[in-house]
C-alpha cells in the first residue's frame, strides 16, 4: 500500500523536531515503522541509536513485529522499542552507580505498594481504604510532577496533605533502605538523574540519537521532561499524537504537552494526517462535527474515501434490561443476516458497572463474548507466589516478597515467629531474610519456630548460590524443592484447577528460560533482569490479551482506544453517564467529548447509539436526559427510533395502497426485464 503525501512527508522530515498530528485511523504506526526504516536505510543511522517509545506492551510488541517484517530481523536488531517505563528501567539498570543504588533492586507492584503503605500509616490512617487509595494516587501525582518528599512537605497546605507528605517521606525511606522501586520511580529517577548529571545526560543523548514517541498526548509532566532531556539541543525526534484522543487526564496525562512543544522547540514542524483508512465518511463527519465543539490549538478534519456509509442509528430503550435485550437481539439478527463473525461487534460503555447486564443477556443467548480488562496472567496467585520466590532470590532485602513465601507451602512458620523475626530485623536495620541467619536471633526466638525458619532460609540461600552460575537449573530446583505441585493439589478446589495452575507455573518457567538463554532478536538476560521485566509486564498488561477468539467484545471507552470494529454499539448515551456526572460537576466536559469521539471513531461500517428512558442508579429510578453529544451530532445522518405514533384508519389504508402500488410496479419491471 502506497503512502499518501502527508504520511510521506512525515517519514522524510528528519532534520529537526517533528510533531505528527495523527487523526484516528490515519495510519500512524505505519508512519513510525517506515520512518525507522528510512532513518536506517536512507539517513545512515545505526539501529542501536534509535529508540521508539509507546504506552503499552501490546503496542510495543506489535511495533517490534511490524518492524521485523519491514526491515528483517537482522537489520532491526538493537533498536529500542519499548514502553516509557521499560526505557526508564533500562536507564536505571545501566546507571545504578550514578543513582547510588545496588544493582539488584526489586520492583514493587501496586499490591505490594498498598500493603506497605497500609503498614506504615496504620497509626494515622487506621486502614481507611478511601484515604489509602487517595494517598497512593497523591504520591503517584507528586512523583509524576517530579516532587520529592521534602518538596511535597513544602507544598502541603491542608492538614490532609501535610499528613500525606509525611507518609510519602516514610514510604520513600523504606523503599530506599530495601532497594525497591515502584512504578512511578521508573520515570522519576532517570528524569532527575539526567537533569542533575551532565555526564550521564551526554552519554544517553549520544546513545539515543533519534527518538520517536507514540501516543504523545498521553504523556505526563515527568515523561515530557524525560523526552526533552534525552533529545537535548539536537532535537532529532518525532512525536505522534492526537489532541482529540487525550482521555487520560485522571492519570496525569497532559494534552497541553502538545502545545508546549511549540514553545520549547520553536522550529517544530507540524504535519497532519487527516485521511482515515478505517471508517465510512458519515461516521467521520459525525466525529468531526462533535469534536469541533472543543477548543483547539491545531485544527484538523478527518476524511475518508471508503464511501458515505450507513445511517447512524439511535435506539431508545425503556430501561437498562431492555437496552441490553435490544442490543443483543439486534446483534443476533445482524450476525445471522450478514453472516458476520462475533468478533466484528463491540459494545462500548462509559463505566465497568454497565457491562453486567450485557454479560447476562449474552450468556442467556449463548453468544460468546469477552470483557477486556479481565485477570492478567501475572495476577494469578500461583504466578504471584513464584514471582515472590524469584524476587527474594534476586534481592534478599525484599521483605514483602519474603513474607509471601515464608509459609507458602506451609512450613509451621507462624505469625508469632514472624513478629519476633521482624522486631529483630528492625533493631538491626536489616531484612527479614538476612536476620534469619543472625546468631543473636536466638535470644528472642527459640524452639520449632526458629528451626523451621532456619531450615527454610538455609535451603533458600543454597538456591541463591546457584542462581549466578545456572539460573535455569536454580529455578527448576526451586519449584521441585518446595514441592509446589503437591501444594497446589492440596489447596485447589479440584484436581482440574490444580492442573491448570501448574500449567501456568510451567508456562512462566518456559518464558523465563527463553529470556535467560536469549534468542535471535534479544540478548540473554540475567535472572534479576527477567524478574523486573515480568513485574513490569504485569503492571502494564492487566487486562491485555493476545488471543483472537470469535467473541463479541465488551469494553469501556477508555479500553477501546487504538482498536477498531466493523459494528459498534455505543450504549448509555445519557447525561450523567456520558458525559459522566462528575465531569459535568467539575466543568470538564471536553474530555468526555473526546471520549465520545474515541468511541465513534472505533466504528468502521455501522454505529448504533442507545439510551434509556429510565435507569436504576444507586437503588433509585431516574429518568435521564439524552446525552448532549447526541444532540451535537449532524441530525440528518442520525435515525432516531422513536415511539410509534398511533396510526389512523385512513393513513393505514393509504399506506397499504401505496405498498400494493409498489409491489405492482416491481412485478411490472421484472416482467419487462424477463421478456
Amino acid at each position: 500500500m502506497r503512502m499518501n503525501p502527508s504520511q510521506q512527508q512525515a517519514v522524510e522530515f528528519v532534520t529537526g523536531p517533528c510533531l505528527v498530528l495523527a487523526g484516528a485511523g490515519s495510519g500512524k504506526t505505519r508512519v513510525i515503522i517506515n520512518k525507522i526504516a528510512y532513518l536506517i536505510r536512507e539517513c545512515g543511522y545505526q539501529a542501536r541509536h534509535i529508540a521508539a517509545v509507546t504506552f503499552t506492551n501490546k503496542a510495543a510488541r506489535e511495533m517490534k513485529e511490524r518492524l521485523a517484517q519491514t526491515l528483517g530481523r537482522k537489520e532491526a536488531r538493537g533498536i529500542i522499542i519499548s514502553t516509557f517505563h521499560t526505557l526508564g528501567l533500562e536507564i536505571i539498570k545501566r546507571e545504578f552507580a550514578a543513582l547510588n543504588m545496588k544493582s539488584n533492586f526489586s520492583l514493587f507492584d501496586d499490591q505490594d505498594q498498598m500493603a506497605l503503605l497500609k503498614e506504615l500509616t496504620e497509626k494515622w490512617l487506621e486502614n481507611d481504604k478511601t484515604l489509602l487509595s487517595q494517598l497512593v494516587s497523591t504520591i503517584s501525582n507528586w512523583k509524576n510532577d517530579l516532587i520529592d518528599p521534602a518538596g511535597a512537605a513544602t507544598l502541603a497546605k491542608s492538614e490532609r496533605d501535610k499528613l500525606f507528605a509525611h507518609c510519602y517521606d516514610l514510604y520513600d525511606k523504606q523503599l530506599k533502605s530495601c532497594s525497591i522501586l515502584d512504578f512511578d520511580d521508573l520515570i522519576l529517577l532517570p528524569t532527575l538523574l539526567l537533569q542533575r548529571n551532565e555526564e550521564v545526560r551526554e552519554r544517553w543523548q549520544n546513545r539515543l540519537r533519534y527518538l520517536l514517541v507514540d501516543e504523545y498526548q498521553d504523556t505526563n509532566t515527568s515523561q515530557y521532561e524525560l523526552v526533552k532531556l534525552l533529545v537535548g539541543n539536537r532535537a532529532r525526534f518525532t512525536v505522534v499524537g492526537d489532541d482529540d484522543q487525550s482521555i487520560y487526564s485522571w492519570r496525569g496525562a497532559r494534552p497541553q504537552n502538545l502545545v508546549l512543544l511549540n514553545t520549547d522547540f520553536p522550529k517544530l514542524q507540524v504535519i497532519k494526517l487527516e485521511q482515515n483508512y478505517r471508517s465510512s465518511e458519515r461516521i467521520l463527519k459525525a466525529a468531526n462535527i462533535l469534536i469541533a465543539n472543543n477548543p483547539h490549538v491545531f485544527e484538523k478534519r478527518l476524511f475518508s474515501q471508503l464511501g458515505y456509509g450507513e445511517v447512524l442509528k439511535v435506539v431508545t430503550a425503556n430501561n437498562e434490561d431492555n437496552e441490553a435485550e435490544r442490543v443483543v437481539g439486534e446483534l443476533i439478527a445482524h450476525h445471522f443476516i450478514n453472516k458476520t463473525e462475533y468478533k466484528d461487534y463491540a459494545i462500548l460503555y462509559r463505566g465497568n458497572h454497565q457491562s453486567r447486564i450485557f454479560e447476562k443477556v449474552l450468556m442467556q443467548n449463548r453468544i460468546p463474548y469477552r470483557i477486556s480488562g479481565g485477570t492478567s496472567f501475572f495476577s494469578r496467585p500461583e504466578i504471584k507466589d513464584l514471582m515472590a520466590y524469584l524476587r527474594v532470590l534476586t534481592n534478599g532485602d525484599d521483605d514483602s516478597a519474603f513474607l509471601r513465601i515464608v509459609n507458602t507451602p506451609r512450613r509451621e512458620i507462624g505469625p508469632a515467629t514472624l513478629e519476633k523475626l521482624g522486631n529483630w530485623a528492625n533493631q538491626r536495620g536489616i531484612s527479614l531474610f538476612r536476620a534469619s541467619f543472625d546468631v543473636g536471633l536466638e535470644q528472642s526466638l527459640t524452639g520449632r519456630g526458629l528451626e523451621s525458619l532456619q531450615r527454610f532460609t538455609r535451603w533458600l540461600s543454597t538456591v541463591v548460590d546457584t542462581v549466578e552460575r545456572e539460573p535455569v537449573a536454580a529455578v527448576r530446583d526451586l519449584i521441585h524443592g518446595i514441592d509446589y505441585e503437591s501444594w497446589l493439589y492440596e489447596t485447589s478446589p479440584s484436581a482440574k484447577a490444580a492442573e491448570m495452575r501448574m500449567k501456568n507455573v510451567n508456562q512462566l518457567f518456559s518464558w523465563m528460560t527463553e529470556m535467560l538463554e536469549g534468542s535471535e532478536l534479544d540478548e540473554p538476560m540475567t535472572l534479576t533482569q527477567v524478574v523486573t521485566r515480568f513485574t513490569l509486564r504485569d503492571m502494564m498488561e492487566r487486562g491485555e490479551s493476545d488471543e483472537e477468539l470469535d467473541q463479541v467484545q465488551l469494553m469501556t471507552l477508555h479500553a477501546s482506544k487504538g482498536l477498531e470494529f466493523p459494528y459498534v454499539y455505543l450504549v448509555g448515551m445519557e447525561e450523567g453517564l456520558l458525559p459522566h456526572q462528575s465531569s459535568i460537576d467539575e466543568d470538564n466536559v471536553d474530555e468526555e467529548r473526546r471520549l465520545a469521539y474515541v468511541g465513534i471513531t472505533r466504528a468502521q461500517k455501522e454505529l448504533t447509539f442507545t439510551l434509556c428512558r429510565e435507569r436504576r442508579q444507586y437503588g433509585e429510578l431516574v429518568r435521564p436526559e439524552p446525552s448532549r453529544f447526541l444532540l451535537e451530532l449532524p441530525q440528518d445522518d442520525l435515525e432516531w427510533e422513536t415511539v410509534r405514533k398511533p396510526v389512523s384508519a385512513e393513513e393505514r389504508m393509504e399506506k397499504g395502497q401505496s405498498h400494493l402500488a409498489n409491489i405492482r410496479e416491481q412485478l411490472a419491471k421484472s416482467r419487462a426485464g424477463g421478456k
